[in-house]
């Protein structure tokens, strides 16, 4: 099953026919989990900040919300983002399938494994919860699934949506957008968006063998490249304004991750 993370903009009522909420008690805390069906079948959604978006990106239970998705079913998930741009082929309005991205947190629980475990709520999670008192390292060479890139790349092909097929994201811990000498720093660095829920994500998503992608919609140039200060009402704004696009964007890739067609992963690969 396939499990999509909304961002900042994307509700379930966007996304889903038909919505059954659930809320999962993980041994990392409680998510809400929406079933339903999107493009033709069933999927899971799952608000990254909470119903409502009432949870700072700082503040997220990143490792309540993977668990929470695994546990529902999904062993595929594609999340949204909203991004601010360092690359001027990237403006606002378009789309980056993300293939890098560089750590800049600094406080955030981010991974499963290693000593203390929590406590298992019910004896659905005891496999799992062994697995997470191991001391693992999990390769991230491909730190984001190329079958689903494939996929999304594709559909932002002919569909004909502005792109790039490949891009570096930059998280940063937040709630505070980045200053402008930070930018400029991230320029050097090759990175092509900034945003502030990324990590841990992908990397909790791939520890549970998850195979995970972002697809990032590009809101605002980052601090410092336009000619104005950052505002969250404008991200909300932009979008809302590219809420169909994206929608569209979902339905073709996950019609074509139906289909089973791609180049294949790793991402249950090998861990040591």
């Amino acid at each position: 099953m396939i499990g999509i993370i909304g961002g900042s903009g994307v509700k379930v009522s966007d996304l889903l026919a038909d919505p059954i909420e659930q809320t999962t008690v993980t041994p990392w805390g409680e998510a809400t989990v929406w079933r339903g069906h999107f493009a033709g079948q069933r999927v899971l959604f799952l608000p990254r900040h909470g119903p409502g978006h009432k949870v700072a990106p700082h503040a997220i239970n990143y490792r309540a919300n993977i668990a929470a998705l695994w546990h529902a079913g999904a062993r595929q998930v594609i999340a949204t983002a909203a991004v601010g741009s360092v690359n001027s082929a990237a403006p606002p309005g378009s789309f980056v399938i993300c293939d890098q991205f560089i750590d800049f947190t600094v406080g955030r629980q981010s991974t499963f494994f290693g000593p203390p475990v929590p406590p298992a709520p019910d004896d659905s999670w005891d496999l799992l919860l062994a697995r997470c008192a191991e001391v693992v390292h999990t390769d991230f060479t491909e730190p984001y699934c190329p079958n689903l890139r494939y996929h999304l790349i594709q559909a932002a092909t002919e569909l004909q949506l502005p792109h790039l097929q490949a891009g570096c994201y930059v998280c940063t811990e937040g709630p505070r957008y980045e200053t402008p000498a930070e930018i400029r720093i991230f320029r050097r660095w090759e990175a092509d968006v900034v945003g502030m829920t990324g990590v841990p994500e992908v990397a909790l998503a791939r520890e549970l063998g998850l195979c995970y992608a972002t697809v990032a919609l590009v809101t605002n140039m980052a601090a410092g490249l336009q000619g104005q200060h950052l505002a969250h009402t404008d991200v909300v704004a932009l979008m809302r304004q590219r809420g169909q696009a994206l929608q569209d964007l979902l339905k073709n890739a996950l019609g074509r991750c139906r289909k089973g067609a791609g180049p294949g992963c790793n991402c249950r690969g090998e861990r040591s």
